[in-house]
């Protein structure tokens, strides 16, 4: 098996640790195969789009979701280090407007899951961060929503003690009281 699996305090969230074929040359590893993936996390998902994003330190983007055409992700970081957060915007959850924060870095191969029906953040800790992703459905700039990264409501802890550096789209983010959430 690929991957080792563990679930977070929202269980749908899954952490995938890569298996790392490393000496004193460098290393190898698989960053996705097709028949492992939903082995080791029982997900039956197709992905459609691969994504490439790099951002430099203090960076916050986020909490992106999609009302329509929902994205699920798995993300990694091929060079840097950053916190990735995801929040659960559905609805029917018990754990509606909850969020978890894991450390991702190129170093630690790690990949998280981040299901349909929730948001994706992440603020840059390392000198810059370059990620690539993998999604279930395309970009869809009209169904494209912004939660607000620093709802009280939510109470996002971001571990950080400076001012992150924000698109001017995501200080337009919506508190969740106000956002259109999934069922």
């Amino acid at each position: 098996m690929n991957y080792t699996v563990t679930p977070n305090a929202i269980p749908e969230v899954l952490i995938l640790v890569l298996k790392v074929f490393g000496d004193e040359h460098g290393f190898f590893f698989k960053s996705f195969n097709a028949s492992d993936f939903p082995q080791a996390t029982g997900l039956a998902v197709e992905f459609v789009q691969d994504n490439d994003s790099k951002s430099a330190r203090g960076v916050l983007r986020g909490l992106h979701y999609q009302i329509a055409h929902a994205q699920g992700k798995l993300v990694r970081l091929v060079q840097g280090e950053v916190l990735d957060v995801t929040v659960d915007l559905r609805k029917s959850s018990p754990n509606f407007g909850k969020w978890v924060g894991v450390n991702l870095s190129a170093d630690s191969h790690r990949q998280l899951w981040v299901p349909p029906g929730f948001t994706h953040g992440f603020v840059v800790l390392s000198e810059s961060a370059e990620f690539l992703y993998k999604t279930t459905d395309y970009w869809c700039p009209e169904h494209e929503r912004s939660l607000l990264r620093n709802d009280p409501a939510i109470g996002i802890d971001w571990h950080i003690d400076f001012t992150p550096k924000v698109a001017t789209k995501d200080t337009t983010g919506r508190l969740l009281a106000v956002s259109e959430v999934f069922l």
